[in-house]
C-alpha cells in the first residue's frame, strides 16, 4: 500500500527513531509513547491487521514475536515489557498495518490508557 503511513516509514519515505532494522522488519519508537520505552515492531510487507495473517506469515510473525523480548532488553526493560496488538477497529488499531507495540519502564498503566 503506497499510502499506508507504516509503509511510508518501512521505505525511509517518513523518518523515524530506529531501533531495528532488517529486510523483514523495522522497529522504531512510537511518536507518542505510553510509557518511558514505548517502540513498535512492524513487518515491511504491507499486512492490514493480525486478523489478515495467514500460514505464509507464520515465520514473519515468529520473527516479530522473538525479536520483541531482544530489543526490549536492549532497549532498558531487562525487568519486563508489554506487548500488545490492537486489531481492528473494535481493537483500537489506528494505523492498518500490523505492528506489534513494545511497552515498559516507569509504572504500569491500565491498558486502555497506554494504547488506542
Amino acid at each position: 500500500m503506497s499510502d499506508c503511513l507504516f509503509c511510508r516509514i518501512a521505505r525511509g519515505e517518513l523518518p523515524s527513531r530506529k531501533v531495528y532494522e532488517d529486510a523483514d522488519v523495522l522497529a522504531f519508537h512510537d511518536i507518542h509513547p505510553a510509557a518511558p520505552v514505548h517502540f513498535m515492531i512492524i513487518p515491511k510487507k504491507h499486512v492490514d491487521s493480525l486478523a489478515h495473517c495467514h500460514s505464509e506469515d507464520q515465520a514473519l510473525l515468529g520473527k516479530i514475536l522473538l525479536l520483541a523480548p531482544e530489543l526490549a532488553a536492549g532497549q532498558g526493560l531487562a525487568d519486563g515489557f508489554r506487548t500488545v496488538i490492537n486489531t481492528g477497529r473494535g481493537g483500537g488499531q489506528e494505523v492498518y498495518h500490523l505492528h506489534v507495540h513494545v511497552i515498559g519502564g516507569g509504572k504500569p498503566r491500565s491498558l486502555a490508557a497506554m494504547v488506542g
